[in-house]
């Protein structure tokens, strides 16, 4: 992204636009809807005896876009970059008491069979 400057500036942050920058880009987006919308209004008004279709359209368009224009203006901050992930989860933990899992019974030796009521080893 150039500035002023000259001098390029890369963005190395997953941080947001500065909100000088957001509201500029904004006024620059109405600005240009705006002309357009004068140049469709006038256009619709020396066309209305030549090409009355061509009016028609355009003065549709002068109708609509000052709509547009404000709800484009108006649309909030764009949403921050996502970054790449750096997340590690975390190794899954078996339950206490599972099968091989280490539990009380595993420590005393006896294994899961010893729990067994009927006797079968």
């Amino acid at each position: 992204m150039p500035k002023r400057g000259g001098t390029e500036v890369f963005r190395i942050t997953g941080a947001r636009q500065g909100l000088a920058d957001d509201v500029r880009g904004r006024q620059r987006r109405y600005v240009i809807s705006m002309t357009v919308r004068t140049l469709s209004v006038i256009a619709a008004a020396v066309l209305w005896n030549v090409e009355r279709h061509v009016a028609v359209v355009a003065l549709a368009l002068g109708i609509l876009l000052p709509y547009v224009a404000v709800v484009i203006a108006n649309a909030g901050r764009e949403s921050a970059p996502s970054l790449p992930s750096t997340f590690v989860p975390a190794p899954v933990r078996p339950a206490l008491g599972a099968e091989g899992s280490g539990g009380v019974a595993d420590e005393a030796g006896a294994g899961p069979e010893a729990d067994c009521p009927h006797g079968r080893n």
